[in-house]
């Protein structure tokens, strides 16, 4: 039997535990209703701010437009509104590194998403995974960074081999004999340029020449007619966006209008249609999707015009927005729980305006490698032929 001091006790620790439990109820509801805290830093000045301000927080901004306009993002049932926390990283990595740091560590935002360009994710992932960030990239096309085997990284595009691979494959159906190759001199034009080297050995097409340049080159003209008199078949550029427009315009100052005009990135730019005008016409690049291809990809890129008043780009902009349908549906289905969050993309086959994306480790091993090709004012998958919307153009129509 207790006594009276004992029970008196008890009755205290026991209206303490109501108590306790009273307070941290209204905590959790205020927890569930408040915002989803979703961190960026990504280039709004600086020379990625032109692949960046296409590509990636165009997408941002309208993911989060359509997830508050239908009541919040979906978590586990629960409608809880977007706010999103972007930051200018100025194109630099140092700036790109602190500006996340700080998001995951002091600002603890829910979620994270990526920044523009291979060299800033390369730079980005291992902090991203120290932290237990799942991280969504549509623009790290770097097979060394999905050789780290970093478990939160996952990359949606396809990676060098695949690209470089399905380019040089229709090079030779089309009886490709000589190429003449100009590359940008960082991670993302190395790394495509050992790529289609790798692949081009098993083939009998001649490289007549090989060049490569750094990033904010001003003047390609003189490499260009070096090019132009060595008279290859087929021109492949692996170019940042202001170079690909650069060595597109010099091109055809200078007169030189091989079969095949291949450059990228920025070629599935609308803006690149824009600057080079008729002359767009034939000119080929990586590119995997159009509003032809599924209905979602109609459906995304009316949106996106819409909200915008600009075309998306015919590439990474799809795989972009296959990556904020993935963090959707993860969210939906595993919460705001991270390590829950990474185990359900890194297990499940998604449905996605690009396709089925399926990953191995970090790598998206559902969609194949392809090339496009501007045609009558639409950039067209154009290989391989089962995911084309078009035939390849060869010859390249001359210079508008």
């Amino acid at each position: 039997m207790s006594s009276p001091k004992s029970a008196t006790r008890r009755s205290t620790l026991q209206a303490l535990g109501a108590g306790a439990a009273g307070l941290a109820m209204p905590a959790i509801a205020r927890a569930q209703d408040r915002p989803v805290r979703v961190g960026y830093a990504i280039a709004r000045t600086g020379p990625w701010a032109a692949g960046a301000q296409v590509t990636q927080e165009p997408n941002y901004l309208l993911w989060a437009d359509q997830q508050n306009a239908a009541g919040g993002l979906d978590v586990q049932g629960k409608r809880r509104k977007v706010e999103l926390i972007g930051l200018d990283d100025r194109s630099e990595i140092e700036t790109c590194i602190r500006s996340f740091e700080k998001l995951m560590g002091s600002d603890k935002v829910d979620l994270i998403l990526p920044p523009w360009g291979s060299n800033a994710n390369f730079a980005l992932a291992p902090l991203a995974n120290r932290h237990g960030y799942p991280m969504l990239a549509p623009t790290a096309l770097s097979r060394k960074l999905i050789d780290m085997h970093l478990p939160y990284f996952f990359s949606f595009l396809q990676q060098p081999d695949r690209m470089m691979q399905a380019l040089v494959d229709m090079l030779v159906a089309h009886d490709t004999k000589t190429i003449a190759i100009l590359y940008m001199d960082d991670l993302f034009g190395l790394e495509n340029f050992a790529a289609l080297n790798a692949a081009l050995k098993k083939t009998s097409i001649q490289v007549v020449e090989r060049k490569g340049y750094p990033l904010g080159v001003k003047d390609l003209a003189p490499t260009l007619r070096t090019i132009k008199d060595q008279n290859p078949d087929a021109f492949i550029g692996i170019t940042y966006p202001p170079d690909t427009i650069l060595a597109s315009k010099q091109s055809k100052e200078i007169g030189f209008n091989p079969k095949i005009f291949y450059a990228s990135v920025g070629t599935a730019f609308p803006v690149y249609r824009s600057v080079i005008g008729a002359g767009i016409e034939g000119v080929s690049g990586m590119g995997s999707w159009n509003p032809k291809t599924s209905a979602g990809a109609k459906a995304y890129f009316d949106a996106h015009k819409a909200k915008f008043g600009k075309e998306p780009d015919r590439w990474a902009s799809g795989h972009a927005w296959a990556a904020m349908e993935v963090l959707t549906q993860a969210v939906a289905k595993a919460g705001l729980d991270r390590k829950a969050l990474r185990d359900y993309i890194a297990k499940n086959e998604h449905p996605t305006i690009i396709g089925k994306v399926r990953f191995d480790g970090s790598e998206n091993v559902a969609t194949p490698g392809s090339v496009g090709q501007w045609q009558n004012g639409e950039f067209e998958v154009v290989w391989p032929q089962p995911m084309a919307t078009s035939k390849l153009q060869t010859p390249k129509p001359a210079w508008a």
